[in-house]
């Protein structure tokens, strides 16, 4: 399930946030900082969900620990009947998607208060340096709307700064 289908809205947003690992202008952190800003404007994650549909968190120990005494169950017992480790790390994720703990009629999370960290961050637009998740916005761009505004801003605000240094 993609949120964003129009390819013509897509295409010119992958090829800027490619550019960016390769070639970052000045001050991007900023640039970020304000695009992200206003990415939520308009936004209703409830009319979404597309990141528990379609996504799998990272679940930290500590993450399966809050989940597992919320539900009454044994962080074991937690891991068997939903979790798998993500090959070759240390990284637990869902077994399955949609994730287990969304529920599909109202989109809401059952285990929200003790939700996963990965989840309470999620879609991490300013998080760390842009430069360090441009991998992760690139591949969240047509999943989250938040996500895409923010790039969306972004080429907006890169491409006003280029016509600006070349005016000069």
């Amino acid at each position: 399930m993609k949120v964003v289908k129009d390819a013509r809205r897509l295409k010119p947003l992958f090829k800027f946030i490619t550019r960016l690992k390769r070639n970052s202008p000045r001050g991007l952190q900023s640039i970020a900082i304000k695009a992200s800003n206003n990415a939520w404007e308009g936004i209703d994650c409830l009319s979404c969900a597309n990141c528990c549909k379609t996504m799998t968190p990272t679940y930290r120990n500590s993450d399966i620990k809050k989940i597992a005494s919320y539900l009454k169950i044994s962080p074991d017992e937690m891991k068997r009947k939903w979790l798998k480790k993500d090959r070759g790390t240390v990284k637990w994720l869902n077994k399955t998607t949609p994730c287990q703990f969304l529920d599909l009629e109202t989109n809401m999370c059952n285990v929200y208060e003790v939700r996963p960290a990965d989840c309470a961050g999620f879609p991490h637009l300013t998080k760390k340096r842009i430069i360090e998740y441009i991998d992760m916005h690139k591949e969240n761009l047509d999943q989250c709307p938040a996500t895409f505004k923010m790039v969306e801003k972004m080429n907006e605000m890169v491409n006003q700064q280029l016509a600006a240094s070349n005016q000069i």
